[in-house]
This record gives C-alpha cells, structure tokens and sequence, in this order.
C-alpha cells in the first residue's frame, strides 16, 4: 500500500466522538436535525410522490422569477400586495387551516390577504409542490424564499385573492424571525443580485487587475441563510455502500496531507443577463462576474475516499452526494454530487477545502469547509459540507434534479422535462470582456486602436489556446495577448486566462460593438449568439461577449 494511503488509512480508522451541529437560524442537535430531514421527506413523498419537489412553495420554486421583473429584494410594482382590501370577508387562521385540499379548496395566507390558489396548483408547472404552504401562511416560508417577492408573483397572488386575514393574527405571522439576521457583512462593492439570500458580483474591472481574485472581490453565491457554525460540534459525515463509514472532525481533516490547487468557479447563470435579452429566462439577474479564480487548500477527496475502502469495481456506486448545512424550513439541506470517476480521480483533483487565497474560508465561500470540483459548475461544490454520501444516484436535492440544467431553445417551463435532462457538470468555454463596459465613452490611441480586456475559461481542465477580438463585426479579427495563464497543462488546467487586445476601430465611427470569443485546446469555440442557445433557465450562457461603447479623440 503506498505509504500517504496507509497514513491516512491508520488516521482515518481512529473513532471520534459524535456531536451534534449547531446553526445560528436552526437550533437542531444532531438527532432533531435528521429527524426532521427525515419527516420532511416524508412530507415530500406524500405532497408530490417526487424526489427534490419539497423546496417549491407557492408560485414557484427558489431561485426562480423572471429576470426582467422588479428585484427580488423590493416589490416595486407590487406595491400593495397582501394589504387589507375593503370590502372582503375576514377569517382567521382556525378557518384558513380547514382548506388543504381540493374538495374544501386550497387557502393560504400572506400578511393580511388570504387566497384561494386552487385553481393555480392544477395549473402549475411545478406541481404539487406549492401544497406545503397550503392552509397556513407563507410570511415564514418568504422571509426564507425571498426570490418570491417580485411584482410578478405579486400580481399572480392578488388574482387569487379571496378575503383578509384577521389582522392581529396577520401581525403575528410578519413578526417571524429573520433567518437572514446573523449573515455576515459582505463588500459594499459587491453588486447584489438578490439581498435575501445574498448573491452578488463584483465590477467587472475587478477580475483583471489580479490573476487570484481577491477574496473580497469573489463573487458570492447562496440558495438560503448562510449557517452560524460551532466548531466545537463541526463534523463531516462519509458513508455509502462499500466503504467503512466515518465521521471527520475538522481538526481530522486538517491533519490529512495537504494540497492546493488553483481553481476558477463559476455560477452556472454567470452572463445570464444577456441571455434575457433574447426572451425571458428565469433565475438571478447576473452579469459576467458570476466567476472568480482563487487558490484552494484541503484533503484530496480520493484520498479520504480510498483509505475508507472504496474499490474502483465497486458497482453500486456511481455518484458522490454532497449535504451542506444550510437548510431549508423543511429541514432539507443544499446538495449537489459529482460522478464518481471525477471524485476518486488523483487527478480530478476534488478537494475539501478549508482556505481560500490562504486563509481559512470566509462564512459566504463556505466556512469552515466546501468542496471544489475544478472544471466542474460552482452548484456542484457545497459549502458549509457537512455529509457525503456515496450512492448510485444523483443527489436527491432539488438543485441536482430540477435546477441547473439546460434545455432545448423550444422548451419552455410548462414541457420541460427535469428528469430527463442531463445535470450540468463541466461547463463550456467562455469569455468577457471585463474593459471596457457597455456605453462607456473609450479614448482612442494614436495609432486607432483601443485596449480591451478580459477573461476566459472553460471547464474540465481544458486550457484556452486563444481569445479573438473584433470591432467590426467580425470582418477583422485580433488575436489577444495573454496576460496572466498558468502552465498546467491539460485535462488538469483548473485556472482561468487573462488576455488584453489592442483592436483596431475606424476613426470616423463614433459608435462600435466589440466582440470577444475564447477557443479552448479541444477546440471548442463560443457560439456566436445567444438566440439558438437560450433555454428557461438563463444558464451557460457562452455565447460571444458583445460590448457597445463610444470612442473619443
């Protein structure tokens, strides 16, 4: 047995003491936690007899709204939405918790209106999701959810609406403590996307000035409150057929050999805003900072993974589940899972990192532990990890099975078949251009050129090999400099590129569109719009970067 395995074999094999997890927003101790995993589960299977369904509320699921409605942290145009309506019978709660069903009709609650969404549950593309909400209020389940508040659902929910709610009991039900209240303070020059839960990006000028982005400057993305951690009771839980299970301590993991990797992640909606532009898509509102090139230190995951046991031959396994401990209201924590290959590859380099940049992982990139999967989509690589779990399914959460995934140009919500399509993993090649910004006014040099610069990568280790650039709609084409590239050759080329292009304009135009695409070592190249590419969701959003700007003399 080589040597490092059978170290980490010994180590591994020492029992350590089971604790239970604290979190700031859910009080559980270790055996509550599961427990209510475990009936939410149960909950899920008798409401929609479908895995990953149980995190649809009302009128959607997370991370859902169409982008060009109001942001998800204000109503603006809903304005007025679940306001007492004169005129309308009042009931209390006791009567709106009569109908759950369709025989006595489907009510719920939001401040002071009360709805009869009957009608909607047949309609909805979710299905019957949106019944956990059903005869009480969704104040709670919202405060969580806040994607819901977009004038969009707020004039859906006002077309159902069928009477008001008492109003001490409507005060009661908005005075719900903040799951957002112990989340840590974040840049001021972070752009947000979403405020509850935090999803912002930094300037785009930000990403060039450094090939390692600055920690301060990552872009940070969150599905739910990020948890407060106790230490003391922090603990990694690996289990799955064939392999001895195990529970880490974080002082554990810190003692297993040591490795860093350089890595860019990035969200699988980075550019999604673009796509919008094309037809509305649903999810967050991102530009081209949705992505970010760090350096990573942990535990090989393979490692860990061999010294439990794990047997190549092992055919039952076929996938590694990851569980963090931020948590829906129904108990259920985010997860992803990554094919086993990739997880026990030496090479797929899969870390359970501790430190970003060189310090110890900030709470929004995953404190004190997350998993990175170069290559592969930042959705797959949990933070806050708390389970493992080898199986021979995906993992069962929602964002595996009914999120992240791309669809065919002509599909839309009502056919989308979620089971059917294929979970994103290794993302294509892309590029921006992060210098200038659109409508920016650019000086042009001497010679008729002016600098542009940006990035470029693609997923599964695969390097860039070149960036063009052009100015006149392709008729004239530069070849970028690279700027900032590390040499790790391919398929382990984790990092991203750094280019800069002097491009020639016409001096009598005053106005020009610059376009940019990257061409990985396999060759793969940008497509050239978004319109034969758009799918419902907004993701790997890839196509050429189009930047409008005006030059100056």
């Amino acid at each position: 047995m080589n040597p490092t395995l059978a170290k980490i074999n010994a180590f591994l094999s020492c029992s350590s003491k089971l604790r239970r997890v604290a979190l700031s927003c859910y009080q559980y101790s270790k055996k509550e936690y599961h427990d209510n995993r475990r009936d939410a589960r149960d909950r899920r299977k008798l409401l929609t007899g479908s895995a990953g369904l149980g995190i649809g509320l009302v009128f959607g699921v997370a991370g859902y709204h169409l982008i060009k409605d109001e942001p998800l942290y204000g109503w603006s145009s809903g304005e007025g939405v679940g306001e007492r309506v004169d005129g309308l019978p009042t009931y209390k709660m006791v009567e709106v918790a009569k109908h759950t069903n369709k025989e006595t009709r489907m009510w719920i609650t939001y401040k002071e209106g009360v709805y009869d969404i009957t009608d909607f549950v047949e309609s909805h593309p979710g299905g019957n999701a949106i019944l956990i909400g059903v005869g009480g209020a969704v104040d709670p389940f919202w405060n969580i959810y806040a994607v819901h508040k977009t004038a969009q659902v707020a004039r859906i929910l006002e077309q159902y609406r069928v009477g008001n709610l008492d109003p001490v009991e409507a005060k009661e039900n908005g005075e719900s403590h903040d799951p957002y209240s112990n989340d840590p303070n974040r840049n001021p020059e972070l752009v947000p996307s979403s405020k509850k839960p935090f999803n912002a990006e930094p300037l785009p000028k930000r990403l060039v000035e450094n090939y390692i982005t600055p920690t301060e400057y990552f872009y940070v993305r969150n599905h739910l409150p990020v948890p407060l951690v106790d230490m003391k009771d922090y603990q990694i839980e690996i289990e799955g057929p064939g392999i001895k299970s195990k529970t880490l301590t974080f002082e554990e993991l810190k003692q297993l050999p040591k490795h860093t990797i350089t890595a860019t992640v990035m969200c699988a909606g980075n550019r999604r805003s673009e796509m919008s532009e094309v037809k509305e898509v649903k999810g967050l509102f991102w530009g081209r900072a949705a992505i970010g090139n760090a350096t990573w230190t942990g535990a090989k995951l393979c490692d860990i993974l061999n010294a439990l046991g794990y047997d190549e031959n092992n055919n039952e396994v076929l996938h590694v589940q990851f569980e963090g401990l931020d948590l829906t209201p129904e108990s259920n924590p985010y997860g992803g899972s990554i094919p086993i290959e990739k997880a026990v590859d030496p090479k797929g380099d899969v870390i359970l990192a501790y430190e970003m940049n060189g310090q110890p992982l900030t709470r929004d990139h995953g404190y004190p532990v997350r998993v990175i999967a170069p290559g592969i989509v930042g959705a797959r690589c949990v933070k806050w990890l708390h389970r493992i779990v080898l199986s021979k399914e995906e993992s069962p959460a929602f964002w595996q099975r009914r999120d992240y995934k791309g669809f065919s140009p002509n599909v839309v919500a009502e056919t989308a078949n979620w089971e059917k399509a294929t979970a994103i993993e290794e993302l294509p090649v892309i590029s921006a251009i992060c210098v200038p910004s659109k409508d920016e006014c650019v000086p042009v040099c001497k010679d008729n050129t002016i600098l542009v610069t940006g990035y470029a990568w693609s997923g599964g280790g695969r390097p860039i090999v070149r960036v063009d650039v052009t100015a006149d709609g392709g008729d004239r084409w530069v070849e970028a400099d690279i700027v900032a590239q590390n040499d790790a050759r391919s398929p382990r080329h984790w990092g991203w590129t750094l280019w800069e292009a002097k491009v020639p304009v016409d001096p009598s135009t005053k106005k020009v569109e610059l376009w940019a695409k990257a061409v990985d070592s396999s060759y793969n190249v940008q497509p050239e719009s978004f319109k034969h590419i758009w799918n419902i969701r907004g993701v790997l959003n890839n196509a050429y970067h189009r930047v409008t700007i005006t030059l100056t003399r």
